[in-house]
């Protein structure tokens, strides 16, 4: 196959991925956009083709992926796409070389693991949007996040895309053997669903209130009001106090409020400071909000949740700990500034937090994720690790307003209720805000660019799943698994070199 169709090819797996993941959702597409890139990279002349087949993949999954990143502009969306293209290049030629080894399919599929592993933590500590684990919220795979995690689940999805294309290449010679194999790999990715981890039934329970604010504006002059985004919080706030003293509402044990509920720094601004007080104190229940804490433009600023107690003075608080790069914070700001002007938009970096995101608020014990955090494992299991029995994600989303980005988050959510076994609350200031059962199922949601309050009782979990338990075991097996397999790879690709006169060789395709 010349090298123009092989790259048309790729790139139209890419889009097919891509479609897979909201708000289009066609989850479908996944293992066979797999399967389709698998027998590019497989079929590839040699390694360095099948990197080329995954770096066009990689670069059109993420240019339809991530839109919304123009809403910041070119200049993040493209260069982005493609530097993640690089690294699903790295699945490429790992595909091309471990084709040469027996069960090939397994070891691609860690492949795609190592690669989700790898553009988790760099460049800039990563960025782990997209992971093929992430797309699966609505099918009965996602029932594996319990077990596996999201690399786990990863593993599950590009396995039956690898066998796929393995049956592909073999189904003319054996159609019994390459039909088992697709239909095993298809039990294997579904079969946690038949046994879903179910959290204790007597766990002890709360009254937890998210609340959805709204701002006066969209993409990036969404905030360009402050004061009247906080005062919509506030103002939401006191109309649910008057409803819990009306008899209509029952009175919540958590109030929580979005991330930058307010962009004024309530411990430098007494009127903000008195604000948030009295809805905590109308109300009656501990407050926990987001805030910008000091100044953006001369100093160091911090990305902070705090918690007011039902008396309404400030008390602990988390800051956020991963900041996002070219949102919150400017890699080599030296260097691309001058460049970028646009850059100039965040005059002043985030300092990053170095408190665990767990707090105690009311009878819960709350593991706080800001964000753009709930794309990290890490992050999400040290919190149950340090005893957090609910999971609160207050973000802010206002600047994507109208784009996938949003959908695309709160399915990270969903999942991550999953994978804990804990409910999740999820406080957006214009959407999506939602309370998630630990089975994925969305009990509240809050229509999008709408004032709005969500209550509902929660389980406050204590029992961990075995994906927690694990930790960062599956994916560092898998991971490792996936470069044994490449170096033993080339060594075979090495031990055959002398016998041919030139690399036309593909490898274990046929095999």
């Amino acid at each position: 196959m010349r090298l123009l169709a092989r790259s048309v090819l790729a790139a139209l797996a890419g889009v097919a991925a891509a479609l897979a993941f909201e708000p289009y959702h066609w989850v479908l597409l996944l293992p066979l956009a797999v399967a389709a890139t698998t027998l590019l990279a497989a079929r590839a002349p040699r390694p360095r083709s099948g990197f080329w087949v995954g770096f066009v993949f990689g670069t059109a999954f993420m240019l339809v992926l991530l839109p919304w990143l123009q809403v910041i502009g070119v200049y993040a969306w493209i260069p982005l796409a493609v530097l993640e293209g690089l690294f699903y290049g790295l699945a490429g030629l790992a595909t091309r070389v471990v084709v040469r080894l027996p069960w090939w399919p397994l070891w691609a599929a860690t492949a795609w693991v190592a690669v989700e592993a790898l553009r988790s933590v760099v460049p800039f500590g990563g960025f782990p949007w997209g992971r093929l684990s992430f797309a699966v919220e609505d099918t009965p795979v996602a029932a594996a996040f319990a077990y596996v995690g999201a690399p786990g689940t990863t593993f599950l999805v590009a396995l039956l895309g690898t066998t796929l294309a393995w049956a592909v290449l073999h189904g003319r010679r054996a159609p019994v053997r390459a039909a088992a194999a697709v239909v095993a790999a298809g039990v294997l990715a579904c079969v946690a669903s038949l046994l879903p981890w179910q959290p204790p039934a007597d766990a002890p329970r709360a009254t937890v209130a998210a609340v959805q604010g709204n701002v006066p504006g969209e993409g990036l002059d969404a905030f360009s009001e402050r004061r009247a985004v906080l005062d919509n919080h506030v103002d939401a706030t006191f109309g649910l106090a008057a409803r819990v003293d009306a008899g209509t509402a029952p009175r919540p044990d958590l109030v929580v409020w979005p991330e930058n509920s307010s962009d004024i720094d309530p411990y430098a601004d007494p009127s903000a400071a008195a604000a948030i007080g009295g809805a905590a104190r109308a109300v009656g229940a501990p407050l926990l909000m987001g805030a910008v804490v000091g100044d953006r433009v001369d100093q160091g600023w911090f990305n902070r949740a705090i918690v007011w107690s039902a008396d309404g003075t400030p008390g602990r608080y988390y800051d956020k700990t991963h900041p996002v790069p070219f949102g919150e914070y400017i890699p080599l700001r030296s260097v691309l500034a001058p460049r970028v002007p646009a850059l100039n938009q965040i005059p002043n970096d985030m300092v990053r937090g170095t408190r665990p995101g767990v707090l105690g608020v009311g009878p819960a014990t709350v593991g706080v994720l800001m964000c753009f955090e709930v794309a990290y494992d890490g992050l999400l299991h040290s919190l149950v690790d340090d005893g957090a029995n609910v999971v609160v994600v207050p973000t802010n989303n206002a600047t994507y307003t109208g784009t996938g980005q949003i959908e695309q988050q709160f399915a990270m959510s969903r999942l991550r209720a999953i994978e804990t076994g804990r409910w999740v609350v999820v406080a957006s200031t214009n959407g999506i805000s939602g309370i998630v059962a630990p089975d994925g199922h969305v009990v509240e949601r809050a229509p999008s660019r709408q004032r709005a309050v969500l209550e509902h009782q929660v389980g406050l979990v204590s029992a961990r799943t075995p994906a927690v338990v694990l930790g960062p075991w599956p994916e560092l097996l898998l991971s490792g698994l996936a470069a044994v397999t490449v170096l033993l790879g080339l060594l075979v690709g090495y031990r055959r070199r002398p016998r041919h006169s030139h690399d036309h060789d593909h490898g274990g395709t046929h095999r």
